[in-house]
């Protein structure tokens, strides 16, 4: 790979891309006055603020999904802050080029990068302000700074003297910011890495936690928004007379993407849309079916411009001389997000300004989406971030912020927008499918000599950000190379627009690259008949994370050792965000129903700040990929997404949750992330182990009775 992820945005942003351009604010409307109202209140950086009444809050600059930011940032700063946590209170930033996640070059959660761009910055960001409220008190008291000491909020100095962070808040926040700092030794730690319960726990049981659609201002109405079913199709003409009729509707407004009725409730609007009589121009995605899709992926494959993203040996030479050669395709199809919050957000416009409150994972790219809308600067829209009922990359999207917007401009009041479920499903911002042709090589012996991978797909960031044709995309590659030392190796990719607009999914492309490399190598195993534990293990020499999981993995799950009466196993292993993962899933399968009963993942994440929150989003990403491994599938008719509601787009429920044991392995490494790799990797252990099972390769997902059978 020749581009990183922060490097292509910053690029693009250089190149104009429009999205990025113009959202970079010097300061927030927000801060602006929060400062204004809370004089008593000092902000030494922009991750702490101090009250001389002892509130300390701290800044969380990532949106909090159910993946535990909202206490693993605060625990950054407040270890070097000195602070108890319980004692702090913590707001989600506002749109600011402080905060950008300087991993993805904008203010933007996701890829599993919040702890990782946090763990060294917000860990000085604590130090100065501890840094600075000593020289405060050392000033104050005439003694020298290296005679205090930081510890619980209060400056401990000589003969026992003491100051509260809040009595000396206003004198610190006057002092220079240091600009060399020592940070603790991780040996020191009293808060990073040690389990810690939820912040936001306490709020989001009593429901006092505020969500999107939780949201409620002076004067709101509700808008339910009829969108073209073909994605992407316009509106050429509308009758609202029945729907202006209805009781409670106050407005029938046409929009970019479609027509809006805006009443004094989210159910009045909503029956009042069913009445709306609207004629579309569908465009060519009407056209388009899954076959026809498929159809273009595969011509693409053999037709379109190959992408190289690493190259070890001479693969071509190698197979060529191979004593066996074999070759498989594989198929992954397109999938929904499938937040349990369906999309919206609430919008005021005013005078020239915007308010913007709501569920959001680019604050940035909000303000910049909204500015275009509605024509006003960037420095003119407010947005506040309320917790998010899952995000999985759903909500990188702007298209329901600039709806919101919209709406209210052309009704003149605080519109809060909902979407329904069946809005949310069909009009999602789909996971691509994608088609990987592997081949592979093994001597007389059954050692590999060589691997090809060929993966033809969308590109998401083609969309989203104006990546030039033909050129590498980053989040195209992960999980592309394996760790495998097989001396002769091509990974390539093939970008090819199938049609449909996509969107980043959890896990990315990890999701798309580990099945079939994963699954390969079980082949590769099977044909070479070898165990596909040891066949890992004897290609990992050098990779001691990689055979630490691995080990770890199989022990605690009973790897060569029976499994119980009627139950097979399968093994994978994949690096994602610098985590090192290896999955077992125990199954059963009967008249092509597939139920997992057990997941053993043992995971090296580096530095852990919360193991709690580390376990609990492996078990959720488990759940999550396993849905769409067994189950996942969106299918479209004439352009129409067929899938509309949980009833024919099926998650797991709880009592098809298997039992899931986490093995963590501890570690002084950099940080990793830990929000999606799981996600990835359990659709490929599942799948080996389906193997193990009836002998049959299913190299197309979903895992279903239909692809069981036909495999």
């Amino acid at each position: 790979m020749t581009l990183s992820r922060r490097e292509f945005i910053k690029t693009s942003v250089a190149a104009g891309s429009g999205l990025m351009l113009g959202v970079f604010v010097p300061g927030s409307v927000v801060e602006a006055q929060a400062a204004a109202a809370a004089a008593t209140t000092y902000s030494p950086n922009a991750w702490v603020r101090i009250g001389d009444d002892n509130t300390i809050t701290l800044i969380c600059a990532r949106s909090e999904m159910g993946q535990g930011v909202y206490t693993s940032i605060p625990m950054l700063i407040a270890e070097e802050l000195h602070v108890d946590l319980k004692k702090i209170k913590v707001e989600i930033a506002p749109p600011n080029a402080v905060y950008v996640n300087a991993l993805l070059g904008a203010q933007i959660t996701g890829g599993s990068t919040s702890v990782r761009d946090g763990w060294e910055k917000l860990r000085i960001g604590g130090a100065q302000v501890r840094m600075m409220l000593i020289s405060a008190a050392a000033a104050k008291w005439g003694v020298d700074a290296d005679k205090c000491r930081a510890e619980h909020g209060v400056v401990i100095g000589p003969s026992g003297k003491k100051a509260t962070y809040g009595q000396l808040a206003e004198a610190a926040s006057k002092l220079p910011v240091p600009k060399e700092v020592v940070l603790k030794d991780q040996k020191a730690f009293t808060i990073v890495g040690k389990a810690t319960k939820r912040l936001d726990t306490p709020s989001k049981v009593n429901g006092k936690a505020e969500y999107g659609i939780d949201v409620k201002l002076p004067g709101m109405v509700y808008a339910s928004l009829e969108q073209c079913p073909v994605i992407g199709g316009t509106v050429k003409s509308f009758d609202a007379s029945k729907a202006k009729a209805m009781p409670g509707v106050i407005d029938v407004v046409q929009i970019s993407d479609g027509v809006a009725v805006v009443a004094d409730s989210y159910w009045r609007a909503k029956k009042a849309r069913e009445v709306l009589t609207v004629e579309w121009d569908e465009g060519s995605v009407a056209m388009l079916d899954n076959a026809v899709m498929m159809e273009g992926i595969r011509n693409a494959a053999a037709t379109e411009k190959t992408i190289n993203i690493k190259k070890t040996g001479d693969a071509a030479a190698a197979l060529g001389t191979a004593a066996k050669a074999l070759k498989a395709e594989y198929e992954l199809p397109l999938l929904a997000h499938a937040t349990l919050e369906p999309m919206n957000f609430t919008a005021d416009y005013k005078n020239g300004k915007c308010l913007l409150i709501g569920p959001t994972q680019f604050q940035q790219g909000a303000q910049g989406v909204v500015a275009a809308a509605l024509g006003i600067k960037p420095e003119d829209i407010t947005l506040k971030t309320t917790f998010l009922g899952g995000g999985f990359g759903r909500r990188l999207e702007l298209d329901f912020i600039s709806q919101a917007a919209q709406i209210s401009k052309a009704v003149g009041k605080p519109v809060k927008l909902l979407w329904s479920r069946e809005d949310d499903m069909t009009h999602d911002f789909y996971r691509p499918m994608a088609l990987t042709r592997m081949s592979g090589g093994l001597e007389a012996g059954g050692k590999p000599v060589a691997l090809t991978f060929q993966m033809t797909s969308q590109s998401v960031t083609q969309r989203a950000f104006g990546l030039p044709k033909d050129t590498l995309d980053p989040f195209m590659a992960e999980a592309a190379v394996v760790p495998y030392a097989i001396p002769n190796m091509t990974q390539d990719m093939v970008i090819h627009d199938a049609g449909l607009r996509v969107g980043y999914w959890r896990s990315v492309s990890h999701a798309l690259n580990a099945f079939p490399n994963e699954s390969f190598i079980d082949e590769m195993a099977a044909a070479a008949g070898k165990d596909p534990y040891e066949f890992r293990l004897s290609m990992l020499d050098k990779q001691p994370r990689f055979v630490n999981v691995l080990k770890l993995a199989a022990e605690k799950a009973g790897w060569g050792k029976p499994a119980p009466n009627g139950h097979t196993r399968g093994i994978a292993l994949m690096e994602g965000y610098d985590t090192y993962m290896a999955q077992v899933a125990e199954i059963s399968v009967k008249d092509g129903h597939i139920t997992v009963h057990r997941v053993v993942v043992a995971v090296d994440p580096g530095q852990m700040i919360n193991p709690d929150t580390v376990e609990a989003q492996i078990q959720s990403s488990v759940v999550f990929g396993l849905s769409a491994a067994l189950t996942g599938n969106i299918t479209l008719t004439k352009g129409r997404v067929q899938q509309t509601n949980f009833n024919n787009y099926p998650v797991l429920r709880m009592y098809e949750i298997p039992k899931i044991d986490v093995v963590l392995v501890t570690s002084t490494e950099k940080p990793g992330g830990i929000g999606e790799p799981a996600t990835a990797l359990i659709g490929p252990a599942v799948a080996n182990a389906l193997f193990a099972a009836t002998g049959k390769r299913v190299r197309k997902l979903p895992l279903s009775a239909d692809n069981i059978r036909n495999a």
